[in-house]
């Protein structure tokens, strides 16, 4: 296998550890909890006793950050390095595939003899080569697509999710928060000598907002609009959930040899307590990029220890490492460093190194320096052209910036502009950030992941439209197709069944050549010979007089 050489190549410098001496890790993250969204930070309207417990017994990073939205977050918490560097742009339409030469936390630990399993959420590339099981992940059982009941499968809800188990889809019956963890907590149970890891990525409390009426009823009761009692509704069974995941590990006897990590993977969406910060989901203001992060590891990290040093996503993945035993990938830029001497305070705050941390969150592939960003060391923070994520074609004005400059040790709020106070800050940050820009572009080019195919691994293959078409966002413009790989010049079905009754024909447009072939009434398959190599594939369906219709369907491409 393609991947499995490569990664070979690059995982090469491994030290791999004792696995007798490696400790079991389990690694939480909830989608769309905001840093308000549990007890323990003061929220006066939900109290989430199991969390709040857990963060007493553990050691809290109290300023963690992470990106805006949840792919970008989750491909820097995999890999340990800024989403830009890996081909995930956004979170749909063509820029949330993830390069499969991109090395994550479940490759180099199952290099250094872990167990690995992940149970709720991906988001980064729903076909061969990004899916979990091509990089690192054994058992896989998640979802698709950025949320249940999305495209491609409409077909599910919260309390029927369809699930994909190791490439298989299933459709399941039960709440999806407890499908996930009971199959997480069957993974831990499992008597094996290896260490293991796992991922577990609840899609809670991310829209669709679906719970069971025991947990919403509550908070209507107590006067809360229904929006928020059915997200914290959700917030409470997802309590209990990881309650038992804690109570699992005590069963087995293995809480001492156990880091169990619970973090978030971006702010909240609006209209609910956020601890005073500005913002929420999608704002590179603190409410949307600061989150929860606790961590316990009894015997080796003193619980109840505070830590208000900046850390982010991209210090996950060295921190594991370190802690496994492990070098991880040696072959390219890892941005993150590792927190474990602060953890285990073999490092005091005072001569920790000074860091400065960026992201910025656009709604499309074109990328542009400025647009809805933010760059920030320990105590300033500057944020630039923060209402810009949906604007296409977006170009800076270098002679006016729209920049502000904020003081986050004085004002945590970020409600004082102090640029013309500070100027020789913001220019320091500025300049940090515009190096770190064209860093990131060097890199890949902002460019997304490939498709593969007709491999052994995945054929047929779906492609979704929505998710995984290139389309411009924020414009009208037409649908511009599939970005793929061919390995080798072969004959393909092309099934348009998703486009409905259209009678015409079945047109593709395969690196900038275009064949159509004449439909019977009824049918909405055709072959084709795709010729090998990388480019864009677009697939539409004609009328008989050549007008195009939309481009709006899923399409499977299968080799023959």
């Amino acid at each position: 296998m393609r991947k499995e050489t490569a990664l070979l190549a690059v995982l090469g410098l491994l030290s791999v550890a004792s696995v007798g001496q490696a400790p079991n890790i389990v690694l939480v993250m909830t989608d769309d909890q905001g840093y308000g969204d549990m007890g323990v930070h003061g929220n006066p309207d939900i109290d989430t006793p199991r969390l709040d417990r857990f963060a007493t017994e553990s050691l809290g990073m109290d300023r963690f950050y992470v990106n805006p939205l949840c792919s970008p977050t989750r491909a820097s918490l995999m890999t340990g390095r800024y989403h830009l560097r890996t081909g995930i742009l956004h979170t749909s339409r063509g820029a949330a595939k993830m390069w499969d030469d991109e090395v994550t936390i479940a490759e180099a630990l199952k290099g250094a003899g872990y167990r690995t399993g992940i149970f709720g959420k991906w988001h980064l590339g729903d076909n061969y080569p990004m899916r979990p099981q091509d990089q690192g992940f054994e058992e896989v059982y998640i979802h698709q697509s950025g949320g249940i009941g999305q495209t491609p499968d409409t077909d599910a809800n919260y309390f029927e999710p369809v699930v994909w188990r190791n490439g298989a889809r299933i459709k399941e019956k039960g709440y999806c928060t407890d499908l996930f963890f009971d199959e997480a907590i069957a993974f831990l149970e499992r008597k094996r000598e290896a260490p293991f890891f796992i991922y577990i990525a609840p899609n809670v409390p991310h829209t669709p907002l679906e719970v069971s009426d025991a947990y919403s009823a509550p908070f209507l009761k107590a006067g809360l609009d229904e929006k928020v009692s059915k997200i914290y509704g959700m917030l409470k069974n997802l309590d209990e959930n990881f309650g038992r995941l804690l109570d699992a590990i005590d069963s087995q006897g293995i809480r001492q040899e156990t880091l169990v990590i619970f973090m978030t993977d971006n702010g909240p969406t609006s209209g609910r307590y956020n601890a005073g910060m500005r913002g929420n989901k999608a704002s590179v203001y603190e409410g949307g990029i600061r989150v929860p992060f606790y961590a316990r590891w009894p015997g080796e990290i003193e619980g109840g220890r505070r830590v208000d040093l900046i850390a982010a996503h991209i210090d996950v993945m060295p921190t594991l490492m370190e802690i496994a035993g492990t070098k991880g990938p040696q072959d390219r830029v890892i941005d993150g460093m590792s927190l474990l001497p602060l953890w285990k305070s073999e490092r005091s705050s005072g001569d920790w190194p000074t860091r400065t941390l960026f992201t910025q969150h656009i709604k499309s592939i074109a990328q542009a320096p400025y647009q809805n960003a933010t760059g920030f060391d320990q105590r300033y923070k500057f944020v630039s052209y923060p209402k810009t994520a949906n604007a296409a074609h977006f170009q800076p004005n270098y002679e006016n910036l729209e920049i502000a400059l904020y003081d986050l040790q004085e004002d945590p709020s970020e409600r004082r502009n102090i640029a013309s106070e500070k100027p020789e800050r913001l220019q320091s940050l500025r300049q940090s950030y515009e190096a770190w820009f064209t860093e990131m572009e060097a890199t890949r080019g902002f460019r997304p992941g490939l498709i593969e195919l007709g491999t052994p691994y995945e054929n047929p293959s779906l492609l979704c439209r929505y998710q995984d078409g290139h389309r411009v966002y924020g414009t009208d413009a037409e649908p511009l197709g599939w970005p793929v790989r061919i390995g080798e010049t072969a004959r393909f079905r092309i099934d348009a069944s998703a486009s409905g009754n259209r009678a015409g024909n079945l047109v593709i447009d395969w690196m900038g050549k275009r064949r159509a072939v004449r439909l019977a009434s009824g049918q909405r398959t055709a072959e084709f010979v795709l010729e090998a190599g990388d480019g864009m594939l677009d697939v539409w369906i004609e009328s008989l007089s050549g007008e195009s219709g939309p481009k709006d369907f899923d399409v499977m491409v299968e080799r023959l």
